[in-house]
């Protein structure tokens, strides 16, 4: 029976706790902001949600202003770059410690996430060889980690963990490859002189973490006033800057777990023999001095790394995403011809790259690297459920729409691109869906 005292405000706390505890919730609240946003952009008030981001925030200094852009352009280059900056500590800790550490568990993914690129690049080029419509070859590249984990997670005991974990290191490979494409091919003309310097505050965090700094407000001053900043004004997308400061954060600790415990022990035994200060709800002098020494060792026993994403991933998830979404899903129906969808290749292309590209990259390039014994399957994995992974891999929802807004500068081909994204997005994610659920529940 639980000692811990319950509060009022538990009772409206609690529900919240453990819906964001839960694997599925950010898919579902990412979701409810695309319903919202094309809501909106096909409401009455749909000129107002438009206007509404093109409000300008920036900075007076001296008569001078600074940094004067619209809501739209700091939140995709603003707040994605904090999005940008968890993926990178997702990217690290993979690489250190998880699924892409053993290069024999990693080769796979590795492989079928480049098929889930190269084949719906190649999809939407053949349809948009010229022009300014080829430039979106790089939207249908992208894997929704979020949407597609989160109807993963939806089935339940029906997916083996080792299909989830295949997902998952798949997904992050493919964010890797979307950061890849962002920083050689979706960059404006380059200030050497700002990316020069942009590159000295990254060499300043990979000296503090070389000489031992762990203070998280020494790599949040230099990774945001310099390194983003820097990148910011060099004309080199600054969500890249997010994901070179975050490989700069550390991963070790200062306490190894055999340390620590015994450290955490010898804690406890001093507050057990301490006498007890039931009487009142204070504690003493001795029992703060303990309760703060064991604060102390286990912030050394939690690598920085890992702290950053604990702490960030939540807001990501919850506010970072859906702020996007509504900003970026609003599109408007109700003034679009048929014939303005298909006036060029665009939607076609995507939605083509995405459902028939992804999965038959992701499908092929894994069974023939099965087949050719490169790299074995991964246990509870059959050619149904990687045929289901291959659809969910399709939904390519947020890095999709984020290479839209830097492929296009033509709102038609935005709007052509969107409804790709939305109606593969929308047919894989049901079939992916409807094929796995037809897998036995695991006992």
């Amino acid at each position: 029976m639980s000692t811990t005292k319950k509060y009022p405000i538990d009772k409206i706390t609690t529900p919240f706790q453990k819906f964001i505890q839960q694997e599925k919730s950010g898919g579902l609240v990412l979701g409810i902001s695309v319903v919202l946003a094309l809501f909106l952009a096909n409401s009455p008030w749909a000129e107002s949600y438009h206007h509404f981001f093109e409000h300008k925030l920036g900075f007076l200094w001296d008569g001078e202003t600074y940094f004067n852009f619209n809501l739209h352009h700091w939140i995709n280059d603003g707040l994605m770059a904090i999005f940008f900056f968890v993926v990178g500590l997702e990217l690290k800790r993979e690489i250190i410690a998880g699924e892409l550490a053993n290069p024999r568990k990693a080769l796979l993914p590795i492989i079928a996430a480049l098929g889930g690129m190269i084949v719906p690049a190649l999809i939407y080029i053949s349809l948009n060889p010229v022009g300014e419509v080829s430039a979106g070859w790089g939207i249908p590249m992208a894997t929704d980690i979020a949407f597609a984990l989160g109807v993963l997670y939806l089935l339940g005991d029906r997916i083996p963990l080792s299909l989830k974990v295949f997902l998952t290191a798949l997904a992050i490979v493919d964010d890797l490859g979307a950061v890849l494409v962002i920083a050689f091919f979706y960059t404006s003309e380059i200030s050497m002189t700002s990316l020069g310097l942009g590159f000295s505050f990254l060499a300043i965090m990979y000296a503090g973490n070389k000489l031992g700094v762990r203070s998280n407000l020494f790599y949040a001053i230099f990774g945001i006033l310099g390194v983003w900043t820097c990148f910011l004004l060099s004309g080199v997308h600054a969500t890249i800057a997010a994901v070179l400061a975050a490989f700069t954060i550390p991963a070790d600790v200062r306490l190894k777990e055999n340390t620590y415990v015994q450290k955490i022990q010898n804690h406890l035994k001093k507050f057990q023999g301490i006498d007890p200060n039931d009487q009142i709800p204070t504690l003493t002098n001795d029992q703060l001095h303990i309760l703060d020494h064991i604060k102390s060792d286990t912030q050394k026993a939690i690598p920085s790394l890992q702290q950053l994403e604990h702490a960030m991933h939540p807001f990501v998830t919850f506010f970072v995403l859906p702020i996007f979404a509504l900003a970026n899903a609003g599109v408007s129906f109700l003034d679009i011809e048929m014939d303005q969808i298909f006036n060029t290749h665009v939607a076609l292309g995507v939605a083509l790259g995405l459902l028939v590209g992804k999965v038959v990259g992701v499908f092929g390039f894994t069974w023939i690297a099965a087949k050719l014994k490169i790299a074995p399957f991964p246990a509870g994995m059959t050619h149904q459920n990687l045929l289901g992974l291959s659809l969910l891999a399709s939904i390519g929802f947020t890095m999709s729409l984020f290479v839209t807004s830097l492929a296009f500068t033509h709102s038609e081909y935005v709007t052509q691109a969107k409804i790709g994204i939305f109606a593969a997005s929308l047919i894989g994610g049901i079939l992916g869906f409807l094929l796995l659920k037809r897998n036995k529940v695991i006992k």
